[in-house]
């Protein structure tokens, strides 16, 4: 055994002390003791706990892999993960404003992809255990919507019929108010029996919609999500922001970042999350790199009514970016990359005449980044907001205005 003290946390959640070691599930300040493996300890016991150390609200958080900080204050989360944001942008040269941030509360994830195996005794359905692929049943998880716990029944039906014995399914579940849309990869080649057998499981359990690797099996209603009360159909498997509070906050800071443009682009648009309610007020133009998600855009625009012109472009935009032309025609950016960040992209935009920009990333080290090629370019980086969406996880999200310096906050 070895004792160690914790001195701050690595960017999975795990306590770190010097050398480094690794000690999962511990706090800085904690002294420790575990068996030594490597760089990291097991067998964790905790000689002197953290004044930060909660008790865990979820009953599966021993077993479960899905949540990485539950034994962590909530005060003492939202410091870190601001501390993470405050880093990268350090990092950079950088500081700014941080505004308050925003916490989506416990139960309200709308998606959820679980795990599915088939095992000697019958089928698991739920998530990984920590460091693991042996599968978790999480029937109080804290973290999701109820709804999606109350499809954990139709997802077992599904892992029985289609998982392959070595196998394991990856059952995507988004919440609709048409019935749960479940998105299925991973399984046993279609055949007429699976089909069928997949098919009067749809019926059975009322899924809204589901997909086998793609290819649409069932599909009672059309599953839709609502931006701020206008309602799209996303294609299987789309990106959507993991709350509806925490979509809401992001939106939030976006529509302030833009404030009074007239016309505006959205780049990584995704199938409507910004460019649709904006168009309330504005005329957008929504880049994005997926077809299915523009047409989904275009047919949600449509179908509203009293909106405001907005057209849909599918380009790559890593590839293709727009350039300081196409730019020149709007007052006002929104761009919310994947985690790679859009390093080719923003290059355009520093060189471009445009003035603002909202930002919105899940990867604070790439947006610090690109927001430091932005400053390069003339930009000040006005402020920051967190939003934690995925609450008790080590995963950071954020929004942000930048402006021409002679634009003002």
């Amino acid at each position: 055994m070895r004792d160690v003290t914790i001195e701050r946390l690595g960017h999975l959640g795990d306590g770190i002390a010097p050398g480094p070691i690794y000690a999962p599930r511990c706090l800085p300040g904690e002294v420790v003791t575990g068996t030594p493996e490597g760089d990291r300890l097991t067998d964790v016991r905790i000689l002197v706990p953290s004044p930060h150390r909660v008790a865990p609200p979820c009953r599966h958080y021993a077993g479960c892999g899905g949540c990485a900080v539950q034994h962590a204050g909530d005060a003492f989360v939202a410091g870190w993960k601001e501390g993470i944001v405050r880093t990268a942008l350090a990092a950079q040269g950088l500081e700014t404003e941080f505004r308050p941030m925003h916490v989506s509360p416990p139960r309200t994830r709308r998606r959820a992809v679980f795990a599915g195996r088939r095992t000697k005794k019958g089928v698991l359905v739920g998530f990984h255990a920590r460091a693991s692929h042996t599968v978790i049943d999480v029937p109080g998880c804290q973290l999701v919507l109820p709804a999606l716990l109350d499809v954990r029944p139709a997802l077992e039906a599904i892992t029985r019929a289609g998982a392959s014995r070595k196998g394991e399914l990856s059952l995507t579940v988004t919440a609709a108010p048409e019935g749960p849309d479940v998105a299925v990869s991973g399984g046993k080649p279609l055949d007429l029996v699976l089909r069928a057998q997949l098919g009067e499981i749809a019926g059975t359990y009322r899924l809204s919609r589901l997909t086998w690797d793609g290819e649409l099996l069932a599909m009672e209603a059309a599953p839709t999500v609502k931006f701020d009360g206008i309602a799209v159909s996303p294609p299987p498997g789309a990106f959507l922001q993991a709350t509806e509070d925490g979509e809401q906050a992001l939106r939030a800071a976006v529509t302030e970042a833009v404030k009074d443009a007239e016309q505006i682009v959205d780049l990584f648009a995704g199938c409507g999350t910004f460019a649709l309610p904006l168009a309330r007020r504005a005329s957008v133009h929504a880049v994005e790199g997926s077809r299915a998600l523009t047409d989904a855009l275009t047919a949600g625009w449509r179908q509203a009514g009293g909106l405001r012109p907005v057209t849909a472009e599918t380009r790559d935009l890593f590839r293709q970016p727009l350039g300081d032309e196409e730019l020149g025609r709007f007052d006002a950016i929104v761009i919310d990359p994947p985690r790679a960040g859009a390093e080719a992209q923003v290059e355009q935009i520093a060189a471009s005449d445009i003035s603002c920009v909202a930002a919105v990333s899940c990867n604070p080290a790439t947006f610090a980044r690109d927001a430091a090629r932005l400053v390069r370019g003339g930009f000040r980086l006005d402020w920051v907001q967190v939003v934690d969406q995925f609450r008790w996880s080590p995963h950071v999200e954020l929004a942000a205005r930048l402006s021409r310096n002679h634009m003002g906050a």
